[in-house]
């Protein structure tokens, strides 16, 4: 897993609650590396299962809440440091028409060894997509959290549903924008 997503969940619990308490998680999650990320490095996704397990914990809140939540301050964090790729995109639909064309092709670019999701766009109207989202580690909320973040970000207001589909890790997001 990239790097910038665990120092952006880090930075995020020390803003939101308190840097000792961003502290606490990352000791208490008993990590390889002591927690010690940088943004360019690749971590094991046991990481980030070691440190959701203790926010769990310590929050009361479940795995998905915490993952839609972060990924709501991602996506922000995520466009402010690769602005070159929001450069055209008006609204979170035409962000999510470019995933995996465009934004994922840079997003490679600069970290070759990725593991991303994929967004296959099924259908396009004015104000709906429908996306074919694959991730091997499940992670549809940290999507919904990164596409209403993309909505806010973006000014835009949006409703989403996510239905599984009969194909492990593999769900259909349809977003409607108001």
């Amino acid at each position: 897993m990239l790097g910038i997503v665990f120092t952006t969940l880090v930075d995020m619990l020390e803003e939101k609650i308190s840097p000792e308490f961003a502290d606490e998680v990352l000791v208490e999650a008993n990590l390889q590396n002591d927690g010690a990320y940088t943004a360019v490095g690749y971590y094991p996704f046991s990481e980030m299962e070691k440190i959701l397990t203790v926010l769990v914990n310590k929050t009361g809140q479940s795995v998905d809440q915490l993952l839609y939540g972060f990924g709501e301050h991602l996506f922000g964090v995520l466009a402010g440091a690769h602005a070159e790729v929001m450069t055209d995109k008006m609204t979170v639909l035409e962000v999510l028409d470019s995933l995996d064309n465009d934004i994922h092709v840079q997003v490679r670019k600069l970290y070759p060894d990725a593991d991303l999701p994929s967004f296959k766009v099924l259908a396009r109207k004015e104000n709906v997509i429908e996306l074919e989202y694959y991730s091997q580690r499940d992670l549809y909320k940290l999507a919904e959290g990164l596409i209403d973040g993309a909505a806010k970000y973006l000014g835009n207001t949006v409703t989403h549903e996510v239905t599984p589909t009969s194909t492990p890790h593999t769900y259909i997001i349809r977003v409607t924008m108001d």
